[in-house]
């Protein structure tokens, strides 16, 4: 699941990346609302984290400038401003949820991770394929009963490929799953992923495979005698 953070605090900015992607998540930040509003015009952002006082305007401008283009994605208000008028803008504006700063890392993962599982969000707490169970609020895989040990990056690939079991996911939706603007990614990164996630699941008795369709992308299934 790919998030957009916007906030002016580089500091700030960077311990909240740095967060979100120990939580399994990748994330672009962005400090003005012309730059996010750019982004969230080329990439499908599953959700966005958005201040209110940004140096060329308001979060809410950038909230406004989504809906109107019929962009639906959850948005989380984090803010300074905690008077009941603000949250009651925030929300009125467009908003899914208000986070008031100082704040706690783990409550901002959780309120994410709520929003993300609402009934046509993109987030479900348990995914299943063959005898694979994905727990991802837990952040814990296993095969069977037995719990996998899985490096962060390939634990978010298989998350996207559980999240489209039987369906084929072209390779730049991967990329755009796992990696934010400023990741430095080659062209064969996804094929090296997944060649040492389909040993770990191969390894662990997982009963899936994960196909290549040349020139399409690539699918995850249950092997059909596992």
């Amino acid at each position: 699941m790919r998030i957009l953070l916007v906030e002016d605090n580089a500091r700030l900015a960077e311990l909240v990346c740095e967060g979100l992607r120990n939580g399994g998540f990748a994330a672009d930040s962005f400090g003005s609302v012309a730059d996010a509003d750019a982004a969230l015009a080329s990439v499908a952002y599953d959700a966005a984290i958005l201040d209110l006082g940004l140096p060329d305007g308001d979060g809410l401008d950038l909230l406004k400038l989504a809906r109107q283009r019929g962009q639906s994605l959850p948005v989380l208000l984090l803010t300074a401003r905690d008077g009941v008028e603000d949250r009651v803008r925030g929300l009125n504006g467009g908003a899914d949820d208000y986070l008031v700063k100082p704040f706690a890392m783990e409550e901002l993962l959780a309120r994410i991770r709520a929003l993300l599982r609402r009934p046509g969000a993109a987030l479900g707490v348990q995914l299943t394929c063959g005898r694979l169970r994905m727990d991802t609020t837990a952040r814990e895989v296993r095969a069977g009963d037995a719990v996998m040990n899985i490096p962060r990056r390939e634990m978010e690939l298989l998350e996207q490929l559980l999240r489209r079991a039987g369906r084929v996911v072209p390779k730049r939706a991967l990329e755009e799953g796992l990696y934010g603007f400023d990741d430095d990614v080659s062209s064969n990164t996804v094929e090296v992923l997944l060649s040492r996630l389909r040993k770990r699941l191969t390894q662990a008795g997982a009963a899936v495979t994960i196909h290549t369709l040349r020139g399409v992308g690539y699918m995850l299934a249950e092997d059909e005698c596992g």
